[in-house]
């Protein structure tokens, strides 16, 4: 149980018992007692059912509300693993193109220095 509820719960055992004794040790006939006894704990029940719905209606609000605000999150998070993939996609992209280039050169400058070595080869011999 919840500190709410437990204090709901207090004040209607509170109440009632209060109500009892305050009746029992009134100057009235038994049945005049039983009947303020059944008035209080008519009016008892209702402030209970009151705060009890009141309750309720917080908790379903809350619970709305925190509903809400996870699927807001939820929408942030899926757009920024999205964009996250995105970039990762064009960082992959763009690797591969410097890789490509990279790989170019190298490949012009090894031939470049075959063709070097073979000249120098010739100019020994």
């Amino acid at each position: 149980m919840s500190k709410r509820d437990d204090f709901v719960a207090g004040l209607v055992i509170g109440g009632l018992i209060g109500a009892v004794i305050g009746i029992l040790y009134a100057p009235k006939s038994g049945k005049e007692t039983r009947e303020e006894i059944g008035r209080k704990a008519d009016e008892l029940m209702t402030k209970a059912k009151e705060e009890y719905e009141v309750a309720v209606e917080k908790s379903r609000r809350a619970y709305e509300a925190a509903v809400k605000r996870l699927k807001a999150l939820e929408e942030t998070a899926l757009e920024k693993a999205e964009e996250a993939g995105e970039r990762v996609s064009e960082l992959a992209g763009q690797g591969k193109e410097a890789l490509q280039e990279g790989k170019g050169r190298l490949k012009k400058a090894i031939e470049a220095g075959v063709e070097a070595f073979k000249e120098e080869q010739g100019k020994a011999v």
